[in-house]
């Protein structure tokens, strides 16, 4: 849980499966999961947020705090990602609360998958909130299935990207080169599945509703 507005958040986010996973907080996002009930494995940030009394509550129910510097080369969500592949290795990853609000943290948190340690992990990552799935992968063919309250299907390179292919989506592509970054938006499910490929680069695929 990283800490964007909680309006975002999807709305079945804390049902009893949820609950029962492993939950590790961001900044703020510590702070969105012990009000919620959520006593997360552990909490890191800078924490420049919070007043003292927030600081004080997430402590006394956290049993591990890192403490980073406001000064830092990495997000606050990028170093509990960081801490999750030094802890767990490859394991699914969904990131809550990362959308919404300042428009230059949602651009990192839809750019970091570019750089190590987290590229070689991507394909495990996903945010969610309550109108959108974010999927990223790397290239080859991938066939994926519908979400069932979800109208829009839309394919975002974030890198140059070379022979991508919609084979059976609405709007079809056959092997089309992008040179830069461009979203590809509003596509939509022919069937309950979709099939799609590419030969290099990065895809960001984006399930999405009104």
């Amino acid at each position: 849980m990283v800490g964007g507005p909680t309006s975002e958040w999807p709305e079945d986010l804390f049902e009893s499966e949820q609950r029962e996973s492993i939950w590790i907080g961001a900044d703020r996002g510590a702070l969105h999961l012990v009000k919620n009930g959520i006593r997360p494995e552990l909490v890191i940030g800078d924490f420049d947020s919070s007043t003292s009394a927030e600081k004080q509550l997430i402590k006394d129910a956290v049993p591990e705090v890192i403490t980073a510097k406001p000064e830092k080369d990495d997000t606050d969500t990028e170093l509990a990602l960081k801490k999750i592949i030094e802890r767990y290795g490859s394991c699914k990853i969904k990131i809550f609360g990362a959308t919404g609000g300042r428009l230059d943290h949602l651009l990192a948190n839809l750019f970091f998958v570019l750089r190590p340690p987290f590229y070689e992990h991507l394909q495990d990552i996903n945010l969610y909130d309550r109108y959108n799935t974010v999927s990223f992968f790397k290239p080859g063919t991938y066939r994926i299935k519908k979400e069932v309250d979800k109208k829009y299907l839309a394919f975002v390179p974030l890198t140059a990207v070379k022979k991508l292919t919609l084979k059976d989506e609405k709007y079809r592509l056959n092997q089309r080169d992008f040179s830069a970054p461009i979203s590809l938006a509003s596509n939509e499910f022919e069937g309950k599945t979709a099939e799609f490929s590419f030969k290099a680069g990065v895809v960001c695929v984006i399930q999405s509703k009104d």
